[in-house]
C-alpha cells in the first residue's frame, strides 16, 4: 500500500537539484541501522587523533567528515569503519596541504568551489537542525494516522495460475480440472513460471495493479474457489487462474513504514523552510530562457499538486469502482 499524498510533496522536491538531494540524504538523515555506529561514549572533539605535519585532526574533524565519507565503507565491519575513515581523513589532510602550498586556494574556480561547499554545510546544517531535529515521534504517529484515514480500503485476491506456451496446452489443462485433477499437481508438472510452479502455481496475494490486465480483470471476476474456464492470454503465455480467497488489504504497521513517513515530512518540512527562506528575498534570473525554464516547472508543480487535490476530492465523493489499473507487468514469479 503507498500513501497517495507521498507523491504530492515529492513533486515539491523538484526545486532542488540532484546534489542537493543526495547531500541532503547522506547529511541530514541519520545513518541506517545497519551501518550505524556502536553506541559508545561521546568522544571529545578537541581530541587530537592525528597529526598530518604540523597539521592536528581532531575527533570533531572526524565526525565531520563522517556524514560524507561514512557511505564509502558501509560495507566495512563497524570495528573497521572508524580506521577506515581516518586513513581517508589523512589522506586529504595530506593533499590539501600541499594544495594550499602551490596556492591552489587562490585559483578563481577553487575559490569558488570553497564557496559552494561552505554554503551547502550551512543549508545542511540548517535544515538538519530547524527541519529534521524537529520530527518528533508523535508527529510521526500522527501522520501515519492521517495517511491510513486517507488511503481508501482494496480488494486482494489470492490466486494461484498455470502458465503453459499455447492455449491448446492450456485447455487440455482445464478439461483435466473439469475431470476432477488437483490444480497445485498439474501446476507444479506443467507450469512454465518457475517460481510459482514449485508452489503448485501459487502467487500469495496481491491488489490493483501488480498483474497485467488481463490476468487481473479475469482473478477479480473469479469467486473464490473457481478457476477460469477459459485460457487467460497475456504477453508471457496462456494461463489458467484459480482464485483462493478475496480480502481488504490492512493497512501496513507503523513501524513498516516509519522511515517512509518520517521522509515525506522531511521533504514537506525543507519546502516550507525554503520557501519561508526565500519570502523576504528577491530573486533574479539574468538568463531570460533558463528564467522561462524554472517558471514552467514551478507551474507544472503547482498544477500537479491541484490536480492531486482535485483527484483526492473526486475519490472521497464517488461511490464508484477503482480506476482502471496501469497494467504493470506480472510478477517474475
Amino acid at each position: 500500500m503507498t500513501f497517495p499524498l507521498l507523491s504530492r510533496a515529492l513533486a515539491g522536491t523538484l526545486f532542488l537539484s540532484a546534489s542537493v538531494l543526495a547531500v541532503q540524504a547522506q547529511e541530514a538523515a541519520p545513518p541506517a541501522p545497519e551501518v550505524a555506529e556502536p553506541a559508545a561514549a561521546p568522544a571529545d572533539p578537541a581530541a587530537v587523533i592525528a597529526r598530518v605535519g604540523s597539521s592536528e585532526i581532531t575527533e570533531g574533524d572526524l565526525a565531520a567528515a563522517a556524514a560524507d565519507l561514512s557511505a564509502q565503507f558501509q560495507q566495512l565491519p563497524p570495528e573497521q569503519r572508524r580506521v577506515a575513515l581516518l586513513a581517508a581523513l589523512v589522506d586529504i589532510r595530506s593533499l590539501s596541504l600541499q594544495a594550499e602550498e602551490a596556492g591552489l586556494q587562490d585559483d578563481a574556480l577553487t575559490e569558488r568551489r570553497i564557496a559552494f561547499l561552505r554554503d551547502r554545510a550551512l543549508h545542511n546544517a540548517y535544515f538538519e537542525r530547524n527541519g529534521v531535529e524537529t520530527i518528533t515521534d508523535e508527529e510521526l504517529r500522527a501522520r501515519y494516522d492521517e495517511e491510513v484515514a486517507a488511503t481508501e480500503p482494496v480488494e486482494e485476491v489470492h490466486a494461484r495460475h498455470i502458465l503453459v506456451p499455447t492455449r491448446e496446452e492450456a485447455e487440455a489443462l482445464i478439461t483435466e480440472l473439469d475431470g476432477g485433477a488437483e490444480f497445485e499437481a498439474l501446476a507444479s508438472e506443467h507450469s512454465s513460471d518457475p517460481g510459482s510452479g514449485q508452489r503448485g502455481g501459487d502467487l500469495g496475494f496481491f491488489g490493483p495493479g501488480q498483474m497485467v490486465p488481463a490476468f487481473e480483470a479475469a482473478a477479480y471476476a473469479l469467486e473464490p474457489g473457481s478457476y477460469t474456464p477459459e485460457p487467460v492470454e497475456s504477453q508471457f503465455g496462456w494461463h489458467i487462474i484459480e482464485v483462493l480467497e478475496k480480502r481488504m488489504a490492512e493497512p501496513p504497521a507503523f513501524e513498516q513504514v516509519r522511515e517512509q513517513v518520517r521522509q515525506l515530512l522531511m521533504r514537506e518540512k525543507y519546502i516550507e523552510l525554503v520557501e519561508a527562506a526565500r519570502e523576504n528575498l528577491t530573486v533574479e534570473y539574468l538568463d531570460p530562457e533558463m528564467e522561462t525554464q524554472i517558471r514552467a516547472m514551478e507551474a507544472a508543480i503547482a498544477g500537479a499538486d491541484a490536480e492531486g487535490a482535485g483527484e483526492a476530492a473526486a475519490d472521497e465523493a464517488a461511490q464508484e469502482e477503482a480506476p482502471v489499473p496501469a497494467g504493470e507487468p506480472a510478477p517474475a514469479d
